[in-house]
């Protein structure tokens, strides 16, 4: 068994994540915070130069949160979660998993839809300053198709990380073990 894979093991033994899997999961959620504000309050913003900054920083971290849910989905894939404590009801763990599930859908419908949107835009999306080749034209229509997927995803994730944040809360009151798994790698409890 190689390293890497005994300390999955260990971690999901010991009902933790991994250190890897604990900073992406919190990397991810201070990017996703910052990117859901972001984009709710650049888009009651005059169309012009007050608007340009908040969009361009938008696109270039969507696409840096895009690469590291790409390193995340890869990471879980090859690194199972440990399972939920005994003491979480059946029902509440399939609920969980298929919260996840939808987060993860979210995560990656949100990126690509803003993504090809500004493919579909008069301007180039640029990466942090650098411009992108482009593959799509301008077309209104698209446009519009793909920043309504993109802002109703929005919604979607916002009521996902909600519903998720709230269960979390629920767990840490009872002491059942599930928030501390994702604080610190090796604690079990608390």
């Amino acid at each position: 068994m190689r390293t890497v894979g005994r300390a999955a093991a260990v971690h999901e033994a010991a009902g933790t994540y991994t250190r890897t899997a604990i900073v992406l999961h919190w990397v991810l959620v201070a990017v996703i915070f910052v990117q859901i504000g972001l984009g709710w309050y650049m888009t009651d913003l005059p169309l012009g130069p007050v608007r340009s900054p908040y969009f361009a920083l938008h696109k270039s971290l969507g696409l840096t949160a895009a690469l590291l849910i790409a390193l995340r989905i890869g990471w879980r894939l090859t690194h199972p979660p440990p399972p939920l404590p005994s003491t979480v009801p059946a029902w509440q763990a399939r609920l969980a998993h298929l919260n996840h599930a939808l987060l993860y859908a979210c995560m990656i419908v949100m990126p690509v839809a803003g993504y090809v949107s500004a493919e579909f835009y008069k301007y180039p999306t640029r990466f942090w300053g650098v411009t992108l080749p482009r593959w799509g034209w301008e077309n209104e229509t698209l446009n519009a198709f793909f920043s309504g997927l993109h802002r109703y995803t929005s919604y979607l994730f916002v009521a996902l990380i909600a519903l998720h944040v709230a269960a979390a809360l629920m767990h840490a009151w009872r002491r059942e073990g599930v928030v501390s798994r994702i604080l610190r790698p090796g604690r079990t409890r608390g």
